[in-house]
């Protein structure tokens, strides 16, 4: 009997990674990620809501996830926002490749105490936001709350997803927007799942994606 005979053969799959730099006048940003994470995180962002938003994605989306950004704060945010999303969005379409075999759709609803949120993605290679979203209040700490959408969109524009994001109930704004980043890492988590009925089929009827 040879030395391997007998012993189960383990298929080893390639995580999906990968890191993306943009650099402006308004901002330098770097984004890593790995889609077959654990959920670690490694944020430099100025913005600690922010990044307490972005820790919620990878940790309920099991993605790992580095962020350094540099923008011009001392302006607003809302350059240093925006181009996160869009490089966050280029880094995931970079890591996953040629979508065979995921799941494609994914959907979650989260809530925090009064607060209640859904979100839907489909990775679609068509970029489409519709952002149904009203906070009680303008800002969270220091953080304008209507950057929110500007990351969304920033994000759906890059990584050529449609995103439905819904908060269905809630009168605390820090509430509201945590229910929406936790949904939006569980969908994340779905969405990108391997589906192993489809092997390695390219989720659509077009071959395509």
């Amino acid at each position: 009997m040879s030395r391997n005979q007998g012993k189960k053969q383990v298929q080893v799959v390639k995580q999906r990674t990968a890191e993306v730099t943009r650099g402006t006048k308004e901002t330098q940003i770097t984004v890593s990620v790995n889609l077959d994470g654990t959920g670690a995180v490694k944020l430099e962002t100025g913005m600690p809501f922010l990044e307490h938003m972005l820790e919620q994605v990878a940790r309920h989306g099991l993605v790992d996830l580095t962020i350094k950004a540099k923008g011009d704060l001392e302006v607003d945010a809302h350059h240093t926002v925006e181009d996160i999303g869009i490089v966050l969005g280029q880094a995931l379409v970079k890591a996953l490749g040629d979508k065979k075999g995921i799941r494609r759709y994914g959907h979650a609803y989260v809530p925090l105490d009064e607060a209640l949120s859904r979100v839907v993605i489909d990775f679609s290679g068509r970029p489409g936001l519709e952002y149904r979203v009203e906070f009680p209040r303008a800002r969270v700490a220091q953080f304008d709350v209507d950057l929110i959408h500007e990351f969304f969109h920033g994000f759906c524009n890059h990584a050529q997803v449609t995103l439905h994001i819904d908060n269905l109930r809630g009168n605390n704004s820090h509430h509201v927007a945590e229910t929406i980043f936790k949904a939006f890492g569980r969908a994340l988590r779905m969405g990108l799942e391997h589906d192993p009925r489809m092997g390695g089929v390219i989720p659509s009827s077009k071959g395509t994606l």
